[in-house]
This record gives structure tokens, sequence and C-alpha cells, in this order.
């Protein structure tokens, strides 16, 4: 079933597209939270009645045009209701998850000027209320899941409360512009307290207008949900599938493989860390193997990876050589005539299996909150899974780039989106570089961020008068207008010979590794660079077995590393990743990493050291494990 393209331009908030998507769509699935028995199914006729009566329940009890709403809640199908609920009511949300520290969330609802409180359940805000400022009462309290706090002294009511008020009375119309804001997300404050970003509508609707020119989900497609709704990225992802009329099955880490296989969706939005995952439960099955059979296995993924690297060159789709001679070009024609009937094979004996376990009929992988490692990358082209890489920040809506599915650059982030503009910048005279030069990738478009909170000076500091966002990452342009990230710039570590290293190309490489979980590279002024290491502990039996070294294996996380320090397994690591190092596309000496430390305990979200989108946060694990490091380089 296909459907004309909506007219956006007849849309000036993004509440006013669920009517219209009532009537394209009605009785279609639109949301569906199958861990959560007690919540039905909605469809987008009565998701789009559940929003309308949640806005007018908001406005009986209070809650005011252009008044803020703190909104702490996390994955489920009533999350879509309340946040499109909010803004049709007129307010506008200040979203975080309902686990976050309590402390900040205090900050939070006191810095944006909220005055009424939506959370999960009253346990959520038993947590939070020593936080909450004394200055600042809260108007009114909803609870989404359960009774509100009975300690509560002032008005409160359930979900369903908001939601039979809202059948009394019809919605009172607010007008709004495009211009006005919509939502305020607060940066994760690794670095300082957090930044409330200030998205409006317009910044909103143009992600829906821009993204299905790549992106082209059809009417019915399922897509399954993992991260978390509140966050830009997940969060404008699953408003573009709605509006596509696709539907939203809400998932969890603990079930998303099984739900891959079970629901076979044709899109899964989601982080690199989430594709790592699955691709270390492969290999770890594959480790499980006979050794014949691995043996086997193994032949077949090192003739594929020289396959889709020959396949590359003759589509013009090689990031390491964008412009090959004439003689690369046809040795790589040559290459896959001949490797293609291997390549072949090995899909039928073992990456067909391999898709069966991840969902069989999988469609589209759609990958951001940071640059996917080269192997994941290869090793998803290998099976024949899509993934589409795409790239942006809470302060750009969030998405800027993103690859085509016809021109599926390996290692880039994609080309712009329509009405988005890219320029690097070097970072040490400001003058804008021509292609091919590494630098400071500066964004410029629609959907770029009104500014921060009640914060002028950190808003002009970031976009300049031209409307140029400094997006502090380090990447550099194909001729073709792909753009390639490096890295950070404030994750750049200088050493003390004046060399700048990018850590997070050099840690993807380590990744490799079977024997490597996690890592994060220091050693700033430092002679070289080092390395912090979680271990798989998984492949470390393993290898043991084979070696017949009987190993004291710790259960993580765990202080005490037992045999993990001694001498072998040490040569081990130190083989592993001088190997993945410096067979790196660009290595240089300095890329070597020499001290190395293995750290008992994982970097994870419940410990602070991950963020909600699983990415690390370097200041923190540096503060954590300050000691060592400084041990490290002594």
């Amino acid at each position: 079933m296909t459907k004309a393209a909506l007219d956006y331009s007849k849309i000036q908030t993004l509440p006013e597209l669920w009517p219209i998507l009532a009537e394209r769509y009605g009785d279609l699935g639109a949301l569906s939270d199958p861990h959560r028995p007690d919540l039905p199914t909605d469809t987008f006729q009565s998701l789009s009645q559940k929003i309308q009566q949640f806005a007018c329940g908001l406005q009986q009890i209070g809650v005011l045009p252009e008044s803020k709403v703190a909104f702490f809640a996390d994955n489920s199908s009533r999350w879509l209701v309340a946040d499109q609920g909010i803004m049709a009511a007129g307010a506008v949300n200040v979203v975080r998850s309902a686990t976050a520290d309590p402390q900040e969330l205090g900050y939070i609802f006191a810095n944006s000027d909220s005055s009424v409180l939506i959370i999960e359940t009253a346990e959520a805000f038993t947590r939070l209320a020593p936080a909450l400022p004394p200055d600042r009462p809260i108007e009114a309290l909803v609870v989404i899941f359960g009774e509100p706090p009975a300690d509560f002294a002032g008005p409160s009511f359930t979900f369903e409360q908001i939601l039979e008020k809202g059948t009394t009375q019809s919605l009172e119309e607010t007008a709004r512009a495009r211009s006005s804001l919509a939502t305020l997300l607060y940066t994760s404050g690794t670095t300082g307290k957090p930044k409330g970003v200030m998205l409006t509508h317009e910044n909103l609707i143009h992600q829906l207008r821009a993204i299905p020119t790549i992106l082209q989900p059809d009417p019915g497609d399922r897509a399954l949900s993992i991260l978390p709704t509140w966050h830009a990225y997940e969060r404008t992802c699953e408003y573009f599938l709605l509006s596509r009329g696709c539907g939203l099955i809400y998932t969890n880490k603990r079930s998303f493989k099984t739900d891959l296989k079970k629901y076979s969706p044709a899109f899964m939005v989601g982080v690199p860390r989430l594709w790592e995952l699955i691709y270390e439960g492969v290999q770890k099955q594959f480790r499980d193997h006979k050794p014949s059979l691995r043996r086997l296995i193994s032949f077949f993924f090192s003739v594929s990876q020289r396959y889709i690297k020959a396949r590359r060159i003759v589509q013009g789709l090689d990031v390491e050589n964008l412009s090959p001679s004439a003689g690369e070009q046809f040795f790589a024609q040559i290459q896959t005539l001949l490797l293609g009937p291997i390549h072949a094979l090995g899909d039928r004996l073992v990456y067909k299996q391999v898709r069966d376990g991840v969902g069989g009929n999988i469609g589209t992988l759609v990958s951001g909150g940071g640059a996917l490692a080269k192997h994941v990358d290869d090793f998803f082209e290998v099976i024949n899974i899509t993934v589409v890489v795409g790239y942006g920040l809470t302060e750009t809506s969030p998405v800027v780039t993103i690859r085509r599915y016809d021109h599926n650059l390996k290692g880039s982030s994609g080309r712009p989106l329509p009405e988005t503009e890219v320029k690097i910048r070097d970072l040490d005279t400001g003058e804008i570089l021509p292609t091919g030069k590494r630098g400071l990738v500066l964004l410029k478009g629609p959907q770029i961020m009104a500014g921060y909170y009640k914060l002028p000076e950190a808003t002009a500091k970031a976009i300049d008068p031209d409307g140029w966002f400094d997006s502090g990452d380090l990447g550099w342009q194909t001729p073709q207008g792909d753009l390639v990230l490096t890295g950070r710039a404030k994750d750049t570590i200088v050493l003390s010979n004046g060399e700048n290293i990018e850590p997070q190309p050099i840690e993807d490489a380590c990744a490799r590794s079977p024997y490597v979980d996690q890592i994060m590279l220091v050693g700033q002024d430092q002679k070289s660079i080092g390395a912090l290491i979680v271990p798989n502990v998984d492949a470390l039996q393993q290898w043991a077995a084979e070696n017949q070294q009987p190993l004291n294996l710790p259960n993580l996380p765990t202080t005490d590393l037992g045999d993990l320090a001694s001498a072998s397994i040490r040569q081990l690591y130190k083989t592993e990743l001088t190997r993945e190092v410096k067979n790196r596309p660009g290595f240089r000496p300095d890329d070597r990493i020499g001290p190395f430390e293995l750290v008992g305990e994982p970097f994870t979200i419940e410990n602070g050291l991950l963020t909600q989108t699983l990415k690390v946060k370097r200041p923190r694990v540096y503060e954590r494990y300050r000691d060592i490091i400084d041990e490290m380089f002594d």
C-alpha cells in the first residue's frame, strides 16, 4: 500500500500530523508494546484520539500555552501519547529518562522553568523528590504507570485520569508558528551542567520532509524500537517512521535479539554498540563450533572480505580509494568474477544462517549516534544486511547526513539531507578547507537548534552570525559530498611530541580482536597512547582451553582480575593490539598502543560510564580510573 507524499507546507506544528495520519492509515497498527501486555496495540486512529484526549486533559489541569512541562519517563507506547499531548496542548515538554541521576533531573526541572511534572511511576518520583528545588513547587503531577505517590500534597493524576478528563470537552486550539519552541532536550552534562537544547517545530518538521528523500518505508512496515525514546535520534526516527505509516514495536536490551527474529522488522534504528553486540554474538556462536567448521567459516569470511573490497572499487564506493586507476578497476573486476561464486556459496552455507539468526527477512538497519567500526560495517555487508549510517547531534534535531541505498559509501556518514550544508574548517587558521582535507565539521540548515535555553553566550559560541553550527566533530568530505568523520575535537589526545591522536578509529580497530569487549585510549601529554581494556571473558576462556592454560577467570564486574593480569594474558593482548592497530588504514607509528591495563568492570549505563545511546563517557571513565592511568604511565 502506497500513499501520496504528505504536504508539510500545511502543517505548522508537529501535533497537527496525527489527525492526518489517522485519516490516511486508520486501523493500521501504530504502536505495540509486547513486553507490557497490559497495554493495547494502538492503531493510527486510536493514537490520534489518545493524543487529543491527553492534550485536553492537560489543559483542564492548568497546563498553559508555552509553559514548560517536565516529562521524565522511559520507553513505552504511552510515552508518545504524553509527548505529543503536551505539544498539542500548546506547551513545551522537557524530556529525560526517569532513571537519570535525581540531582540532574532536579536541576533540569528548575533550569527549564517547569511547573508541571509528568513522571513514569510513583517510585521514580520518590527517588526524585529530595532533589527537587524547594523554591519551584509542582503545580500538578501526572504518573504514567500506577497511582500517584500518597505523600504528594498537590494535585496529582494518573495517565488514565488525564485521558478521562480529555473526553469531557474539546481541545482549546492554540495558534503556534513553526518557529515556536516544541521541546527542550538537555545534553548529558558529562563535562559540566546540562544545557537545554531548544528544538522548534520547524526543526522537527524539516526531518520529516527531508529523510524520505533517502528512506522510503511503506505503510504497514514494522520497525523495532530500542533506544531511549526521549533521545533526539530515536525520537525523530519514530516521528518519521510513523509519518510513513510504519508500526513501532518496543523492545529492550534483554529481548531485542529475540524480537529481531520474531518480528523481522523492515527497519531497526540503533547505535553502533547494538550492531557490535550482534556481531559479537555471532562471533561467539562461531567460536562454539568444532575447529574444522570454524576454519571453513573463517575461509568464507576471508574470501568475502576480499570480494566486497573489490566490489566497492568497481562501484566507486571504496572510501580508502575513491579514485582508482584503470588498472585497479580492471583488477578489481577480475577479483569480483573469481571470488563472486565463493562468496555466493558462503552466503548459502553460512551467511543465510546468520541472517536467519537475527531475523531472517530483516530489512534496513539505521545506525547513528556515533561512527560505525569498519569491521562491523564490513560484517553486515558480507552477510547481506543493509546498514545505512547517519550523522547528527541533539543540536541538529538530529540528522544532517545519511548514506543512500544507491551510494552506500562504507566508512562515511553519507551526504547532507536536503536544505543542509556541510563545510570543513581548519582548526588553526579558521579557513574553509577543500575536499579531502580534515578539519572541524560545520553544519547549516533548518534542523539547527534555536539555541541553548537561557544561555546566550553558549549559543553564540556554538552558532555563528551566519547560522553555521560548530559540531565539535572532526572529519573530511569526499569529492561526491560524503562526510567522513574521524573523531571529536575534544577527544583528541595530544602526545608530548605534539602529535594529535584521534582515539575512535584506533579503538574501533582494536575492537576487532575477539578478546576486547570495550576499550578507551588515554595518554594526554604522554610519550605514547595507552589503553583501558574491558576483556571478553568468553573468548579468553576458549583461548585458555585451546592453549591448555588453566586460568582463574573472574565473573565481571570485579576488582580482582585473577589470572587476567598474568604474563601470558598480557602478551596475548599486546600481540592483538599491535596487529589490529598496524592493520588499520592510515597507520602511523604514533598510533601504537604502549602501556595498557585490563579493568574488571564493563562500561555500562548503570555505572554511569555509558550514555543512554551507549557511547563511552570519556571524562567519567578517566576519573574512575585516574589512579590506574597514572600508574600505567609511571
